[in-house]
């Protein structure tokens, strides 16, 4: 059931991108399997992003820092994934819309600390 979760995760993610990609003009996901890729290079990212600079400068944390973090990434995952074409602006909009759409429906990707289910007992 471990795994079902992620991928649960990971196509709650790809279909929150499409909705994105129909809303914000410059920014566009060529599809369903572009948009689960996409996902996956963003949680990738900021897992690593993560491990170097804290949680405080991960594209899901919060603040200013987090915003941009995440705007660089969506912009720089355009290289990385077929049919997904961004400029900054729609980069920048797009990291906007995606915060909001977290307010309400938070969705935490895999990489995030707690997924295992195990907890720090002391």
């Amino acid at each position: 059931m471990h795994l079902l979760g992620h991928l649960v995760r990971f196509i709650v993610s790809a279909l929150v991108l499409m909705f994105v990609s129909w809303l914000v003009p410059g920014f566009k996901v060529g599809g369903f399997w572009s948009a689960f890729f996409l996902a996956l290079v963003i949680a990738i990212a900021a897992w690593i992003i993560e491990g170097i600079f804290g949680k405080q400068i991960t594209p899901f944390g919060r603040g200013i820092v987090g915003f941009i973090v995440s705007a660089l990434v969506i912009w720089a995952a355009q290289f990385i994934v077929n049919d997904v074409s961004t400029s900054m602006i729609g980069a920048i909009l797009a990291a906007l819309v995606i915060g909001i759409i977290d307010l309400f429906i938070p969705v935490k990707t895999p990489f995030e600390q707690g997924i295992t289910g195990r907890e720090d007992r002391r």
